[in-house]
């Protein structure tokens, strides 16, 4: 690609003042309040993440065709897209995470957009740090790349290996090891993270909770980051493309957590995608693959496995509310 977009400033001022405007929205007028989120705002939210997101791509390209060529400008645009989806896709991985910890603690409905709506807040400081150390080492270190794609395509068939297996959380070493550090209650205290009990401080469950959820984001990131190094190496695309698709994954838990059964296939299918965008990254010097080719492959890939799940479970029930 021909036009960096990390070099044009005014662009990241808008990004960055689209997202504190609907964080600021989100926290005042939605996450302020700890509430059972209905099926119907989850898909409202999911509808407005993406479409801010789409038409925030929708900009860059009138831009780069006004400033640049139409073919910079659908290259980029098609980069975007590609990276969003990348990540989105590998995001579900993480919706089933979360079901389990908030299973695992027994963590009232209510009170589980305040813990994604802070977990998000540090995935997305998380997420920019990990992308700019990401992509310096790149440039320094090219056959990083390499490596990358080698760790994708081992995660990968790990993931193949063992998607039938379920997790214990009780013999979980790092949980044990945060108890083990923490003065934690017994019990809930609402939404609050910490307590005062006789002059002492007290975290609770839900800081407990919190903490994981955020691990779960570095754990997935290792994963999603260097996925979307498959496609760009631009800052630009790759953060915002990211910060994007992490905005509306809380949106995208609600709206998934009533059928997770539903979609028990889809961890061979998000597998796979690893698998081929390991290689992908790994025969990067070797084959160019036009993104619309991997684009299509991914999408393919994601839609099948879907689908195919949702027919083999035909018959279990949902728990949409």
């Amino acid at each position: 690609m021909g036009v960096l977009l990390v070099d044009t400033w005014w662009l990241w001022a808008a990004f960055a003042a689209i997202v504190l405007t609907l964080l600021w929205v989100d926290i005042k007028f939605v996450g302020g309040k700890s509430h059972k989120v209905s099926m119907k705002e989850a898909l409202i939210w999911s509808l407005v993440w993406f479409t801010v997101a789409m038409a925030f791509n929708a900009g860059i390209w009138a831009w780069l065709d006004y400033s640049a060529s139409r073919e910079i400008a659908n290259d980029t645009a098609l980069e975007f897209l590609t990276a969003y989806v990348i990540e989105k896709a590998l995001a579900v991985d993480n919706v089933f995470v979360w079901l389990m910890i908030f299973s695992y603690f027994a963590i009232p409905p209510e009170l589980q957009r305040r813990v994604l709506l802070y977990g998000v807040l540090g995935a997305i400081v998380m997420r920019a740090g990990m992308v700019f150390g990401g992509i310096w080492l790149i440039n320094q270190f090219h056959w990083l790349l390499y490596v990358f794609g080698a760790f994708l395509v081992f995660t990968g068939a790990k993931m193949l290996l063992t998607a039938d297996k379920e997790t214990d959380l009780s013999t979980n070493r790092g949980l044990i090891w945060l108890r083990s550090k923490m003065k934690l209650t017994e019990q809930l205290e609402g939404e609050r993270f910490f307590v005062l009990r006789q002059g002492v401080k007290y975290a609770t469950p839900l800081f407990l909770v919190l903490i994981l959820v955020e691990i779960s984001d570095v754990i997935f990131a290792v994963d999603s980051i260097p996925a979307i190094f498959a496609v760009t190496t631009d800052p630009f695309i790759v953060l915002t493309s990211n910060i994007f698709a992490i905005m509306g994954l809380r949106a995208m838990y609600f709206l998934l957590q009533g059928a997770a059964e539903k979609f028990s296939l889809l961890k061979y299918g998000l597998a796979i995608i690893l698998v081929f965008i390991g290689f992908k990254l790994m025969l990067i010097d070797v084959y160019h693959l036009p993104i619309a080719v991997a684009l299509g492959v991914v999408g393919t890939i994601l839609i099948g496995s879907m689908l195919l799940s949702l027919w083999v479970n035909r018959n279990k029930p949902t728990r949409f509310e």
